[in-house]
């Protein structure tokens, strides 16, 4: 590595992960925090098995999860325009993001609901609980307690798709090293950069991941 990359490099560090500070990881928090109140909701309809929004439910998790993400991004950005809807570049990747991670979501807080024994469900109503209570005291303690490591790799999935933001000109990490990498034509330093900065974004939330899973005495994966 010449000493001209390393300048590079050590110049370009804080150029790319400002963007970051500012935009992906914001647009992680925002997007994850709405994504987990819509799963919430649609786990808790699909549960319930409500007449019509139970059958809105499930379309929802099938589009959004059988559709790529990026073209859902064209679509809101790109496409509503046509239609007279205009959205900055944030809002709507905020709005994607949170759709589509709310559907993968929902799944995972559904099939943590249907982990709770069904016989402790039996003895909650019995004792003259209605649904919501059963669900606040009984069922969601568990399911989310179940959920934790799932939902926690969604979130740092999540981290890394907020790179597809660029392609609706969101000003986030990829795009700042895309606009680096145009003036300076040094391509594989740069993004191998890029990658780095992701990756100890990874780790950093794999730890916080490893701590929760101790404090809620969560067996770890080998």
């Amino acid at each position: 590595m010449t000493g001209r990359v390393q300048d590079l490099l050590f110049n370009s560090f804080f150029e790319i992960l400002v963007p970051g500070l500012t935009a992906t990881i914001p647009l992680t928090v925002i997007s994850f925090s709405l994504a987990l109140g819509i799963a919430m909701i649609v786990a808790l309809v699909r549960h319930a098995r409500v007449p019509v929004l139970s059958g809105l439910a499930r379309f929802y998790t099938w589009f959004m999860r059988g559709t790529p993400l990026l073209v859902q991004l064209y679509v809101v950005f790109y496409g509503l325009p046509d239609f007279g809807v205009l959205i900055d570049p944030f809002p709507a990747a905020v709005i994607v993001f949170s759709l589509n991670t709310g559907a993968y979501a929902s799944e995972t807080l559904r099939a943590a609901i249907g982990a709770v024994p069904v016989g402790q469900i039996e003895a909650a109503r019995s004792l003259g609980m209605g649904y919501l209570q059963v669900m606040r005291y009984i069922v969601l303690p568990q399911a989310l307690r179940i959920a934790f490591p799932p939902l926690f790799n969604e979130l740092i999935s999540l981290v890394k798709d907020t790179s597809l933001a660029a392609n609706i000109t969101v000003l986030e990490m990829l795009m700042a090293t895309q606009r680096i990498v145009s003036r300076t034509y040094e391509v594989l330093p740069l993004y191998l950069e890029l990658a780095a900065i992701y990756l100890l974004i990874s780790t950093v939330l794999t730890w916080l991941q490893h701590v929760g899973e101790r404090r809620l005495a969560l067996p770890r994966a080998a």
